[in-house]
């Protein structure tokens, strides 16, 4: 457990220090010890740029779009999985569905543009060799959302299983054969056996998940945001990224990564206490 516990003692808790900097004009050559202190003048900065509220938005609506298309391929496919008996099937499909995740986004983005990018694959076939842009995906500002899910989707549906996986496994299977034997078809043993059995999980990474919904994937929309536009693809952890490391302005994109983590927590805290109303452990008692 040591290396586990050192990681999140010194990357997670010790750089919560770090969140002073939101206070103060820090400036790299002098320190945090040394910068002036602005007190909420970063926050007030930061309330006051436009370009803050529009990557606001756009991770707000990414987020809810995400929560919506994804959060449930993971569940479906366990359900799908979980209900093949051949065991070889079920092993190869669980092989090649959970291959994704270990690639990087560096090499999902590159094949995407390759096979959906105005001079890719697909263009290529469709337009008969001649150059002819006929499908426009990658850089389309109208395709932006509904390509970060599909990917994110392709990327992460099979890893996200596992934990409906084991789930499942949990599930009494005498309740199964008590239903059947009360006439209970296939979707009512699913709606009232299955859905109540891994019920406690879903709403366990429900919670999880709104208290992680400022953040849709740094790295996915770092290396797409110049094809789509700032307008289009600029969320808050990319506008942290450009306002700290690219323009220099440290106090306010620390303001703005504060802000976000606050959000978040207060959202788990709301989250959770809406799962015990549920009569559900939630995250914590």
């Amino acid at each position: 457990m040591v290396p586990g516990m050192a990681y999140f003692l010194v990357f997670h808790y010790g750089a919560l220090f770090g969140n002073v900097i939101a206070f103060k004009e820090y400036i790299p050559f002098v320190g945090v010890a040394d910068s002036p202190w602005v007190g909420l003048g970063n926050f007030t900065a930061l309330f006051a740029d436009p370009l803050f509220w529009r990557a606001t938005v756009n991770t707000l609506v990414l987020s809810a779009v995400q929560l919506v298309f994804y959060f449930p391929v993971p569940l479906a496919l366990a359900l799908l999985l979980h209900s093949v008996s051949w065991a070889r099937a079920r092993k190869f499909v669980q092989s090649v569905v959970y291959l994704p995740h270990f690639l990087s986004w560096v090499i999902l983005v590159a094949l995407f543009t390759q096979v959906l990018g105005g001079d890719g694959l697909l263009n290529g076939l469709l337009g008969g060799g001649d150059g002819k842009t006929v499908v426009d995906l990658v850089g389309n500002p109208e395709a932006f959302k509904p390509l970060m899910v599909v990917q994110l989707i392709w990327k992460e549906c099979g890893w996200g299983t596992i934990i409906f996986l084991a789930a499942l496994h949990n599930v009494d299977e005498s309740l199964y054969e008590a239903a059947a034997l009360d006439g209970a078809g296939p979707w009512r043993r699913f709606w009232h056996v299955t859905l109540p059995g891994v019920r406690p999980v879903v709403i366990l990474l429900l919670i999880l998940r709104l208290g992680d919904i400022l953040s849709v994937g740094f790295e996915q929309i770092l290396l797409q945001r110049d094809a789509f536009g700032p307008a289009t693809a600029e969320v808050i952890d990319t506008f942290v990224y450009y306002n700290a490391i690219v323009d220099g302005h440290w106090g306010v994109s620390a303001a703005a990564a504060l802000a976000k983590g606050v959000i978040g927590a207060v959202l788990i805290y709301a989250a959770n206490k809406f799962a015990h109303r549920l009569g559900e452990q939630g995250v914590y008692r």
